[in-house]
């Protein structure tokens, strides 16, 4: 039976009960019946569900191995006369200042306490004295502290212009060598690490000005976690994706050439990004659930035939100053109907903005507020999740497919809620 205690079911052998083409994607349709009624102006849209896990035989073909050597025991003779010629070194990259940013809040409600990353990426404590212990809280990849934070199987990410939530597949727990909140954390690590080194990357002239490629960034994830995970590590899983990554584009009022916020929207399976004007009480945007069938949406990973170049979708959002993004995992959609968190997270900025959130450490202003917003949609997602007999989109939508469900989804809830601002003049 399905409902808050399902574990995700498992492939074998590429065989499923229900006939659907592994190359097509199913749109679910809003729920016919639903107790918790929007207000007038908002509905339900398309409803999630839980994943499975590509399970065929295959393996990823390991990349080829790189082997460096130092000579050693060779002294050379220095020349007696040699002219030096003068060394030009790259001038200093520094970030480029945009217009617009990101304040960030993040909540998470891990189902199960998260496993802890695996060596080469967590060292154990050595037991010496002279080794601190605080450094093995710390995870690491190709010698570089690992980006974002881990909750459960999801991992998210925040900073002034990119934020993003990853989902990874639990039924990898269950499997040899399966850890999918690494997978999830390690895609998005290289993802941030791609933003972030493209955006202050001095550029050739032919190469024209910076412009976001974040579907080439997350290729470059991907292929960087297969690296990382392949033997002798060899740990296996797969993560859906999705992102968020605020530019501008120039525009001309009365004359006057500005600049306006334009967001860059990856997603990959059923991790969404939802962007909401409190000015209007709107949806402006809300991201494309992808499908291979129910319980299994596009991811990225061990035996998954899907990739960033081919399957990812990227959208391009004209938004504006005050726009509130939001990057969550499923466990926030499979509990809670969009209107729901609309309505939630507009709740959540008037109580703010009026000074009726007593919620000790917090920070005042706007960074506060997301704080606010996100802790307080991961408690109404927790309340259902937990409830066995609250109705849910995803139980709905296992009704719709004919499955026994009650109750809420009870997984890992991650949110980022994020707001455009302008950038401060220095």
């Amino acid at each position: 039976m399905l409902g808050g205690g399902m574990g995700k079911s498992l492939l074998r052998d590429n065989t499923r009960t229900r006939g659907c083409s592994t190359s097509s994607i199913s749109d679910t349709e809003p729920a016919a019946v639903m107790r918790r009624l929007p207000s007038p102006l908002l509905k339900s849209l398309p409803l999630h569900s839980r994943r499975a896990l590509f399970s065929n035989s295959a393996r990823w073909t390991s990349a080829l191995e790189r082997v460096s050597s130092i000579p050693s025991g060779q002294v050379l003779d220095a020349p007696t006369n040699t002219t030096s010629l003068p060394v030009t070194e790259s001038p200093k990259i520094l970030p480029k200042k945009l217009p617009f940013r990101f304040d960030t809040g993040i909540a998470l409600f891990a189902k199960r306490t998260p496993r802890p990353f695996p060596p080469p990426f967590l060292s154990p404590p050595s037991g010496s004295f002279s080794d601190p212990l605080s450094t093995h809280r710390q995870v690491f990849v190709n010698g570089d502290i690992i980006k974002g934070y881990t909750n459960g199987d999801d991992a998210v990410y925040a900073s002034d212009n990119f934020i993003a939530a990853n989902d990874g597949v639990g039924a990898w727990s269950t499997r040899p060598r399966g850890h999918a909140g690494l997978w999830s954390r390690l895609i998005l690590h290289f993802w941030a690490v791609e933003v972030e080194r493209d955006a202050v990357r001095e550029r050739l002239p032919e190469e024209g000005e910076y412009r976001p490629n974040p579907v080439g960034y997350l290729q470059k994830a991907y292929e960087d976690t297969l690296e990382a995970t392949q033997e002798p590590n060899d740990w296996h899983g797969t993560t859906t994706a999705a992102g968020a990554q605020l530019f501008y584009k120039k525009r001309e009022n009365d004359g006057i050439i500005g600049s306006a916020p334009l967001l860059y929207v990856t997603n990959l399976g059923d991790s969404q990004i939802l962007v909401v004007r409190p000015s209007s009480e709107e949806v402006v945007y809300k991201s494309k659930e992808q499908w291979h069938w129910f319980d299994c949406p596009r991811q990225l990973g061990t035996n998954s035939p899907d990739t960033p170049t081919e399957n990812a979708v990227l959208d391009f959002v004209d938004i504006e100053e005050g726009d509130l993004v939001l990057a969550m995992s499923d466990g926030v959609t499979d509990n809670l109907w969009e209107h729901e968190i609309v309505e939630n997270v507009l709740l959540s900025m008037r109580r703010w903005e009026n000074g009726e959130a007593q919620v000790s450490g917090l920070e005042g202003g706007a960074t506060g507020a997301m704080q606010f917003v996100a802790e307080q949609l991961m408690t109404a997602a927790k309340v259902i999740a937990l409830d066995p007999f609250a109705e849910s989109p995803f139980m709905e939508h296992a009704i719709e497919e004919g499955l026994p469900s009650h109750g809420g989804k009870l997984d890992d809830i991650s949110v980022v809620a994020a707001l455009c601002r302008k950038t401060l003049d220095d």
